[in-house]
């Protein structure tokens, strides 16, 4: 893979990055994504002071992923309960 040199800004600061070609996208989506939740935070919460807009951003976006973490782990559960409860059910009808 080709590594690129691409520039970010975050919170009117830019930022030079190396990253693989395959995760440009991502990246700038990430920064994107970063900034709007600044942009949203400042506005909705009156927060000024750049180092606390980006506190509150890391701690919203932990708080996500904890969340979906948790929601992933509840369907891998649900998913390995019904294949063993088909599994069982086909054991069965066989055995029959």
């Amino acid at each position: 893979m080709a590594i690129l040199s691409i520039k970010i800004k975050i919170s009117d600061k830019d930022y030079v990055m190396k990253v693989d070609e395959s995760d440009e996208e991502n990246v700038r989506l990430a920064a994107k994504m970063l900034n709007e939740k600044l942009k949203m935070f400042k506005e909705q919460y009156g927060i000024e002071d750049k180092v606390d807009l980006l506190a509150m951003v890391a701690f919203d976006t932990s708080v996500n992923h904890l969340k979906q973490k948790n929601e992933i782990a509840a369907v891998d559960q649900f998913m390995n309960d019904r294949i063993s409860s088909l599994s069982n059910l086909i054991s069965k009808s066989l055995a029959d």
